[in-house]
């Protein structure tokens, strides 16, 4: 754990920041983690990066705060760590500054001028939530290559479940895959004196049925079980095979460290939203939008649609196999194409007690 101190100013937020190496800046963001349109994404190694691990407050000085920052499993220079603290620092106050129903990104390439909320996609925090929405996307469509271990393993089962329950194993539905949310699924806050601390959190992988479902029944976590028969099978075949391997991907790989880090800095404002409601730094600052100071260059975010859009264009992969089918022993030509469309989202809502937005494509 290493402990740095930062006075907030109201309006203006000052920072003391050095310029780091450039291959340190591509390698230690979200956008410095985005892959080319039409690029097969790997699933990474465990990966702790630094991260805002809990906040000091001071009741008779509102403005100052301690920041707790975990120093993650990479040694960085001095610095390397006023630019990647200062980051992590300006994730808390952006989760501060924008009201919680505006913390929230759109990549469709149907809606250009959706994208995001005007002051959200000021902030730094905006701009990576949406980098990692895209590399969300490309990561489950490439999973899902016949070509790959775990792309065969899911389309064997899909076969499998259609021979089981049609007798056949070629007329699959078109509509074979589903969006996939990430959402909180739990946070261990520890609260002594004048201190917070996370403890634990862990993010969650659901399909958007699931999802949906879930809405209705707020309290109740259910399945969906909507749709004709082969959808459902496609369905449980992604939970069985794809959705435990993105969740673990997205809670531990070196890929998602940036949304974890995002998740960390969003879960200590939301305790001092919620905690701290009479404040003077809550009444002046919090939910205002006063984004200066933590704001990021804004042609990014069309910069980072465009891509998507590209990538949604050329798909992960597209290709046409000859499979032996296993059951007739046939030769069966089939095309295996994954796009971006529709394949994820992203949505920060910590239900009643820590609700941090509340949208449905994020």
């Amino acid at each position: 754990m290493k402990k740095i101190t930062a006075y907030i100013i109201l309006l203006v937020f000052s920072f003391c920041c050095v310029t780091p190496s450039q291959g340190f800046a591509q390698a230690f963001t979200a956008v410095g983690l985005m892959p080319e349109p039409g690029t097969m994404v790997s699933l990474t190694a465990k990966f702790v990066p630094a991260h805002l691990r809990g906040i000091v407050i001071y009741p008779d000085d509102p403005f100052k705060f301690d920041f707790m920052i975990h120093r993650g499993d990479v040694g960085l220079t001095y610095e390397q760590k006023q630019v990647e603290y200062t980051r992590l620092i300006k994730y808390f106050l952006a989760s501060l500054a924008v009201p919680d129903k505006d913390q929230w990104v759109n990549l469709s390439p149907y809606e250009k001028d959706r994208i995001i909320p005007d002051n959200y996609g000021l902030t730094e925090m905006g701009r990576d939530v949406l980098a990692q929405d895209y590399l969300l996307k490309q990561i489950a469509s490439s999973l899902s290559n016949p070509d790959t271990d775990l792309g065969k393993k899911f389309w064997d089962k899909i076969y499998a479940k259609a021979y089981e329950k049609f007798g056949i194993t070629t007329d699959i539905p078109i509509d074979m895959f589903h969006k996939v949310w990430i959402m909180p699924d739990k946070a261990v806050i520890f609260e002594k004196g004048n201190s917070v601390v996370v403890l634990e959190q862990h993010l969650k992988i659901m399909l958007d049925s699931d999802y949906q479902a879930m809405k209705v029944n707020r309290d109740v976590n259910v399945v969906a079980e909507t749709g004709s028969e082969a959808v459902k099978i496609s369905r449980d075949v992604m939970r069985e095979v794809m959705l435990p391997v993105i969740e673990k991907e997205v809670n531990e790989g070196k890929n998602f460290a940036p949304l974890r880090q995002i998740h960390n800095s969003m879960l200590l404002a939301a305790w001092y939203k919620r905690a701290l409601k009479e404040s003077i730094l809550n009444k002046i600052y919090t939910d205002k939008d006063k984004v200066k100071g933590i704001d990021s260059d804004p042609k990014m975010n069309q910069a980072i649609f465009e891509k998507y859009v590209a990538a949604f264009r050329k798909g992960a992969f597209n290709m046409i196999r000859e499979d032996v089918d296993r059951y007739s022993q046939e030769v069966i030509p089939r095309k295996y194409f994954s796009g971006g469309d529709h394949a994820s989202a992203i949505l920060f809502d910590n239900g009643d007690v820590t609700k941090l937005s509340d949208t449905s494509d994020t």
